[in-house]
């Protein structure tokens, strides 16, 4: 259910993204809000590798170094998604980013990396909404402090218990 919960979601992102570009470069919504239904799958992926990194990262590492594994691991699934479709879909990529500068091999575009690790950030926000504190890990072991507490901050106490 996530899967297809993270599918539609990235689906609905990239609709509304290439709107929004489309409309600030003049070419008008219809002409330029697109995706391909090849994308779902791709962004239903977010479910198996997205969610046990932020597990993992989950209070522990700071949200620019977060920034930076998200965004590093969207891309590299973003660059391995472009190559298996144009090994196996005739037209190739559902994209093509050759014209940006920043492109390599017209499939990933690195003046994108701080969207997705934004989007990154956003997205721990979902999957603690679809799994809840309980089953994303976050309460199956107590959580090393927070960067803000080694920093200096004061740290939060549970309140002691009632016998």
């Amino acid at each position: 259910m996530r899967f297809a919960t993270y599918g539609a979601l990235g689906l609905g992102a990239e609709l509304t993204f290439t709107g929004a570009h489309g409309l600030l470069a003049g070419r008008g919504l219809k002409a330029s809000a697109r995706t391909s239904p090849w994308m779902f799958p791709v962004y239903g992926l977010i479910q198996p590798l997205f969610e046990p990194v932020h597990d993992a990262m989950r209070d522990r590492t700071p949200a620019p170094v977060r920034v930076a594994a998200y965004a590093a691991g969207f891309l590299t699934v973003e660059y391995g998604a472009g190559r298996l479709f144009r090994l196996v879909l005739a037209a190739g990529a559902p994209w093509d980013y050759s014209h940006a500068r920043w492109s390599v091999d017209g499939l990933i575009r690195f003046d994108y990396a701080p969207i997705w690790g934004l989007a990154g950030l956003g997205l721990e926000w979902v999957h603690d909404r679809l799994t809840g504190p309980e089953r994303s890990g976050a309460a199956s072991e107590p959580a090393a402090p927070s960067w803000r507490a080694r920093r200096g901050a004061r740290p939060q106490h549970p309140p002691a218990r009632q016998c």
